[in-house]
């Protein structure tokens, strides 16, 4: 095969040459042919209307054809290391959950996968990288919703286009968000917590990657007069470090990454934002339960540049689908991080963000909120 095709590159560079002379040729000798016009006569229909198509054009289709691998991009694909950016610093649940999957990926394919954290700019940098990166199926991401729906509606600008510059692969789970404080604080509810609030002007902050849990916290402060102040994080494993050590109390964060401090009672949990309660914490009320409020569960997903091959994303996704449907994968990194898995097709995933930003525009539209 490998003889033929060298064969067949010969012969249509001689055919190439051999047209090219004969179209000067054409040209010193008749006037007509002036300014290339014998050359592209080649390319122009026949009398008989059929387009006459150069024979050397045949030939390189051919060889293209006969190429080993042409028409499979993914058959060989991984054959050196894959990088998944990660958007937020090392030891938050997304950050974990990335290297985990990561481990698994290296034994299927016998290629390193390799996690790089790229935080800042409320998420948008490491997107960016993401987005930038050559679509040759050798750069995947795992994103929340922040950047890839939410930013866009709070940031007057970003370095990407969330709707344009990446390929959905699939939806990897659904975070249980809880809301936390310090247990020094000395508060079990919500309402517990704006009556300190209010008797402790100007004290409290938090910290959220959310959207959607920052705008229950804007409403819940305006709706009862209180001050509880936002503060931005590089990561979640920042966020449990700042609740651990005080200077900011109160987090409203992924379950996953503070279960230990919710077991072992140095965190309180006040709401849990999803469905239903967690068999593992299952004195914790949803939101719902404690405010009458429901928001959209933050959630986690594989993505890839745009223009990435199809075939490569149909295999990626394929060996995601495989590796999370074992038991043991599910029950170790899933079920005992508390959080809801959500793998499945990539159309899917690609309905379901289309469902969120639609979701969004209308929440955005309604609160007013302006891109800053």
């Amino acid at each position: 095969m490998r003889r033929l095709f060298a064969a067949l590159i010969v012969l249509g560079s001689r055919l190439i040459k051999g047209a090219v002379a004969s179209s000067l040729r054409a040209k010193r000798s008749n006037p007509e042919t002036r300014h290339g016009a014998g050359l592209l006569r080649r390319f122009a229909p026949r009398n008989d209307g059929h387009a006459s198509v150069p024979i050397f054009l045949w030939v390189l289709t051919l060889a293209a054809v006969l190429t080993p691998g042409a028409n499979a991009p993914a058959q060989d694909w991984p054959s050196r290391a894959v990088r998944i950016i990660i958007p937020l610093g090392p030891g938050g649940g997304g950050d974990v959950f990335s290297r985990l999957l990561a481990e698994e990926l290296q034994k299927r394919f016998g290629q390193p996968f390799v996690v790089e954290n790229r935080p800042g700019g409320g998420l948008n940098i490491g997107t960016r990288a993401c987005a930038e990166a050559a679509p040759d199926g050798y750069t995947f991401c795992v994103l929340s919703g922040e950047p890839v729906v939410y930013n866009q509606f709070t940031f007057k600008s970003l370095p990407f286009n969330p709707e344009k510059d990446f390929e959905p692969v699939t939806n990897l789970f659904i975070n249980a968000n809880a809301l936390v404080v310090n247990a020094k604080l000395g508060v079990k509810t919500i309402p517990e917590l704006v009556g300190h609030a209010k008797a402790n002007p100007g004290t409290l902050s938090y910290g959220t990657f959310s959207f959607m849990l920052a705008y229950f916290m804007d409403r819940l402060n305006k709706q009862n007069g209180i001050d509880i102040v936002r503060v931005p994080f590089r990561s979640g494993n920042e966020m449990v470090n700042a609740v651990m050590t005080g200077t900011t109390p109160i987090v409203f964060l992924g379950l996953a990454n503070m279960i230990g401090q919710v077991k072992g009672g140095q965190f309180t949990g006040l709401a849990l934002n999803a469905r239903a309660r967690l068999p593992m914490f299952p004195d914790i009320p949803t939101l719902q339960e404690a405010t009458g409020e429901d928001y959209p569960p933050p959630w986690f997903g594989l993505f890839a540049p745009a223009g990435t091959p199809v075939a490569i994303l149909d295999k990626m996704n394929a060996e995601v689908v495989r590796i999370t449907s074992e038991p043991g994968f599910r029950q170790r990194n899933f079920i005992e991080r508390a959080v809801e898995p959500a793998v499945g097709p990539r159309a899917e995933f690609a309905k379901f963000i289309a469902d969120n930003r639609e979701f969004a525009a209308k929440i955005a539209k309604e609160i007013g909120q302006q891109p800053q």
